[in-house]
């Protein structure tokens, strides 16, 4: 089952359930407990589709590599990281044909990432569905220094580049694929308040 993120701001992703599409061809792009939502989708699919889709799977915590493998797509990649797989998938992008369907499932920052290298090549958002399944982890970027932190799971986190502390709030940049955080203590260094885990 998807995850339930509420909307907060415009700039908030939201994200819905991947269902399989007409089109010529079919691009999976997934990480960890998005294995999850492809092995849904395969499942609701007609028997043409597999055949004439592409799955590229980054395992984490929860690895669904040989489940997927057998789905039997027309070709499978498994790499170690999302940072591994995006100059892959912006080749992917590059040569892809027309009427291509994408499918982005599994944590914010896969999804995140894979829809900037998609908006980079000039992939119409139109062809591209998203479903989160798993951490609601956020990749921060620090508004002060511009560094980004990863897999953040606190409120307040500190910045992993210059040190501050930052209160990472909802608004979303599309352009940089993270949450913005902004120093929560400017004011006075010496209220430090206690960091609590709410994206787990």
């Amino acid at each position: 089952m998807s995850s339930a993120i509420e909307p907060s701001i415009k700039s908030r992703p939201v994200y819905g359930t991947l269902k399989p599409a007409t089109a010529p061809a079919h691009l999976i792009i997934a990480d960890a407990d998005g294995g999850k939502a492809v092995l849904d989708l395969a499942t609701a699919a007609p028997t043409s589709f597999l055949p004439n889709a592409e799955i590229c799977y980054i395992p984490g915590k929860a690895d669904h590599s040989v489940t997927l493998e057998a789905l039997g797509a027309a070709r499978f990649y498994t790499g170690p990281s999302i940072a591994a797989m995006l100059p892959r998938l912006k080749r992917t992008f590059e040569r892809m044909h027309m009427g291509t369907q994408i499918y982005l499932a599994g944590s914010e920052s896969l999804i995140g990432l894979a829809m900037k290298t998609a908006m980079e090549a000039n992939i119409d958002f139109e062809a591209i569905q998203t479903e989160h399944r798993g951490s609601l982890a956020r990749r921060v970027q620090c508004v002060h220094c511009k560094g980004i932190t990863e897999g953040v799971t606190t409120q307040p986190v500190t910045c992993a580049h210059c040190g501050l502390l930052l209160l990472v709030r909802d608004h979303y940049s599309r352009r940089y694929a993270a949450f913005q955080g902004v120093n929560i203590n400017a004011e006075d260094p010496s209220d430090i308040p206690p960091k609590e885990e709410v994206f787990t």
